[in-house]
C-alpha cells in the first residue's frame, strides 16, 4: 500500500484535503491505499512526499517522476528513504506501476520464485477479460 501511496502525481487541495488527480485510475489507487492505511498526506515545498502509515508519519524525498505515457505503459517515481538513528542510512528506490506486458519482461526472472505463478494468474485474468496492473 505504501507503493500506491507514493507512486502517483496527485496533489492535495490544502483547503479541502481532497485529492486532485490527472486520472480516475490514479485517484482510485491512492484512495485504495488510504482505505488500507497508507494515507498520502501531501507533497511539501521541499518535494517530500508525506504519508501516514499506522498512525506514524513518514517522509520520502521525491527525486523524479517518470510519467505514464502510451509508449512506456508505466509510471515510476524515484524516491529517497531516510532511516533515522545512529546507524541511519538513505535508500533510493524506483517504484513502478504499469501493464503486465511491460513490467514482467523487465523483472529478473531468477530473483523471484513467484514470477511464474504471477504470470499464470495474469493470463487467467486476461482470459476472463480483466486488466491487470503490476507494481515493481
Amino acid at each position: 500500500m505504501v507503493h500506491l501511496a507514493l507512486c502517483h502525481t496527485i496533489i492535495v487541495d490544502e483547503k479541502t484535503g481532497k485529492y486532485n488527480a490527472s486520472s480516475p485510475d490514479e485517484l482510485a489507487l491512492v484512495n485504495a491505499a488510504k482505505f488500507f492505511g497508507a494515507v498520502f498526506k501531501k507533497r511539501d515545498e521541499d518535494n517530500n512526499m508525506i504519508i501516514e502509515l499506522n498512525g506514524e508519519e513518514r517522509r520520502y524525498k521525491l527525486l523524479n517522476i517518470l510519467e505514464f505515457n502510451s509508449t512506456r505503459k508505466r509510471m515510476s517515481v524515484i524516491i529517497e528513504e531516510s532511516v533515522p538513528g545512529p546507524d541511519g542510512y538513505n535508500n533510493i528506490h524506483i517504484l513502478t506501476k504499469g501493464a503486465d506486458s511491460i513490467i514482467l519482461p523487465r523483472l529478473n526472472q531468477e530473483s523471484c520464485a513467484f514470477i511464474k505463478d504471477t504470470e499464470r494468474f495474469v493470463d487467467q485474468y486476461a482470459r476472463e477479460g480483466l486488466r491487470t496492473l503490476l507494481l515493481a
